[in-house]
C-alpha cells in the first residue's frame, strides 16, 4: 500500500516532530475531556495515598493521544517511564527483566499491548496483582520456582484493538478509557497551539481550514501544519490563511472532509459501477485495485463515521451525503 498523506498510524515524519509539540501535564492536553477529569482525580488521589496509580488501559484508533497520555501520566505522578511494545516482547524472560528493573512508582508503557504472546502475558498476571513475578529455575526433576517481589508501578497499556485483548488481561486494568476523535474546535485549538511551537503565523481561519480536514486526529493535524507551513513559506509570504490551505490542500489532495484520492475513489466507484450498492467488500476491492482487508480495516472506518458509507447485510451502500459530498443527483429509487 502506498504511503497515504492522511495516514494516521505513526511515520519517521511524526517522530521528527512529535516530542516537542507533546503536552507535558494533563492542563495543556487539548481534548479527551472525561478521560482528563477522571486521571486527574485518580492521580491526585494516589498521590495522597503516597502509593501508585492503579493500571490504565488506553484504547482507540491511532494518532489520538496515547502514548502522550501515558507520558503525562508519569509527569503527574513525578516519576520515570520505560516505553517497550507488544511485538518487541518475544519472551517472557524479556518481560521479567524488565518488570525486574522498575523503580517504586514507575510507569511501564506497553503499545500495542494487545499483540503480546499469551507466555509473556501471563508474566503480566501476577506481577499487576501482586506486585510479584515467578521464575522458574533449573530443569527436570530438580526445577523449583521462586518468587521475585516487585516494587508497586503502574502499567499503561496502549491498543488499538481492544477486542483482541484477553479477558484476563482486561480485568486487570483498574482504569479503562477510550479515545474519542477530536471536534474541529479541539483540533484546532491543537494546530495554534504546534504553530506557535513551529514558529509558524497562522490565522484562525486557516487553522479551522486545516482542522476539518484531519480526520479528528492530531497527529495527522500537525502532520497538515508541516505540509501546509511549506507552501505558506515557498509561495507565499509565510502566513497559513484560509485561501493558503486550500491551495496547499487541494494540491496534497485532501478535500473539505479530509478525504483523499483512495477514499473517494472508493466511493466514485460505487456510485458509477455499482449505483451506489450494495457492493460486496471482495468485488469493491477488485473494482478499486486494493486488498480487500485494507478497505475493511483502514479506508471504511472513517468513511463510515463520516456517514458516507453503511455496511448492511447485503453489502457496501454509499449514501445520501455521499452523493451530496460528490455532488452527484440522488438515484431516483433513493
Amino acid at each position: 500500500m502506498a504511503p497515504r498523506m492522511i495516514e494516521t498510524n505513526l511515520t519517521a515524519e511524526d517522530v521528527k516532530v512529535e516530542d516537542t509539540l507533546r503536552p507535558q501535564m494533563l492542563d495543556d492536553y487539548i481534548g479527551q475531556q472525561k478521560a482528563k477529569e477522571t486521571l486527574k482525580i485518580y492521580i491526585e488521589a494516589a498521590k495522597k495515598r503516597k502509593d501508585s496509580l492503579d493500571h490504565v488501559l488506553l484504547y482507540g484508533p491511532p494518532g489520538l493521544g496515547k502514548t502522550t497520555l501515558a507520558g503525562i501520566i508519569a509527569n503527574e505522578m513525578g516519576v520515570n517511564m520505560k516505553v517497550t511494545s507488544g511485538p518487541a516482547i518475544e519472551k517472557p524472560g524479556e518481560m521479567a527483566a524488565i518488570l525486574n528493573n522498575l523503580q517504586e512508582g514507575d510507569v511501564l508503557f506497553v503499545d500495542e499491548i494487545h499483540r503480546l504472546n499469551r507466555q509473556v502475558e501471563e508474566v503480566l498476571y501476577p506481577a499487576m496483582e501482586d506486585y510479584a513475578i515467578d521464575i522458574m529455575i533449573g530443569k527436570g526433576t530438580s526445577a523449583r520456582s521462586i518468587r521475585l517481589e516487585l516494587p508497586k508501578f503502574t502499567l499503561v497499556g496502549a491498543t488499538t484493538r481492544a477486542g483482541l485483548l484477553t479477558a484476563p488481561l482486561r480485568d486487570r486494568f483498574g482504569v479503562i478509557h477510550k479515545l474519542e476523535f477530536y471536534t474541529i474546535e479541539e483540533l484546532k485549538q491543537i494546530i495554534l497551539h504546534s504553530a506557535n511551537v513551529l514558529n509558524v503565523e497562522i490565522e484562525d481561519t486557516g487553522a479551522y481550514e486545516l482542522a476539518r480536514r484531519s480526520r479528528g486526529t492530531p497527529r495527522l493535524a500537525n502532520r497538515i501544519l508541516k505540509r501546509v507551513r511549506d507552501f505558506a513559506q515557498v509561495k507565499y509570504d509565510g502566513v497559513i490563511t484560509k485561501e493558503v490551505a486550500d491551495t496547499a490542500l487541494d494540491l496534497l489532495g485532501v478535500d473539505k472532509l479530509g478525504l483523499d484520492h483512495v477514499d473517494q475513489n472508493i466511493i466514485l466507484t460505487m456510485i458509477d459501477k455499482f449505483d451506489g450498492g450494495p457492493v460486496g467488500l471482495d468485488t469493491l476491492a477488485a473494482a478499486t485495485g486494493e486488498d480487500a482487508g485494507t478497505v475493511e480495516d483502514v479506508y471504511e472506518p472513517y468513511l463510515i463515521l463520516n456517514g458516507l458509507l453503511n455496511r448492511t447485510p447485503r453489502g457496501r451502500v454509499v449514501t445520501s451525503a455521499a452523493y451530496r459530498h460528490f455532488g452527484r443527483p440522488l438515484p431516483e429509487n433513493t
